[in-house]
């Protein structure tokens, strides 16, 4: 299938999902993410949450990562193509922007270079590990920055597309794990 039939597909799918359906199966996805090896890192960037998009809820991983003393990190848009990533603390303040997402206002900077683990947002995926997300190319130009042993971790509500994504570019980057509420997946 092609990207844009998939993001149609996926946010009517998303529609359908009770915001009780969404908070379990964010709690069951936090869970399973504690089968893949990627607790000895120190530097998590994670997405926080768009609920008007109904996403998968990040605050239980959030959560999760701060209790086991981890360094988290959340992007903040910059530009019209870019983001830059802070340091989620007790001090940081979060403000929507205009997509609704809430960023950090300022704070602690942390280069892409540190980051071990990110937590990419997606409206779809494949069984190669490619991923259909908003189209607005954030996540994979901040991929691109990323050192290449940087573990791109996806998060779906939803089972991978049997079919593969069609339409996937060169400046696409590949995820090396997705997790659903009752799967795991590795690439």
């Amino acid at each position: 299938m092609l990207k844009h039939e998939l993001r149609k597909k996926y946010k009517n799918l998303r529609a359908d999902i009770s915001p009780e359906q969404a908070s379990d199966f964010s709690l069951a996805i936090a869970n399973s993410l504690l089968q893949i090896p990627i607790w000895d890192f120190f530097y998590y960037h994670i997405f926080l949450s768009i609920e008007e998009k109904s996403e998968v809820d990040t605050l239980p991983l959030i959560t999760l990562l701060l209790g086991k003393d981890k360094n988290v990190v959340v992007p903040k848009v910059s530009g019209n193509d870019s983001m830059e990533n802070y340091l989620l603390t007790d001090n940081t303040s979060l403000k929507k922007s205009a997509w609704g997402v809430s960023e950090p206002v300022d704070g602690i900077e942390v280069p892409e270079s540190k980051i071990d683990v990110v937590f990419v947002p997606l409206l779809a995926f494949d069984a190669l590990g490619n991923r259909v997300g908003y189209g607005k190319g954030f996540y994979d130009g901040f991929l691109q920055k990323c050192r290449k042993e940087t573990l791109k971790i996806g998060v779906s509500f939803f089972q991978s597309e049997e079919e593969p994504i069609s339409d996937v570019n060169a400046n696409d980057v590949k995820l090396d794990y997705c997790v659903t509420p009752e799967k795991v997946y590795t690439f």
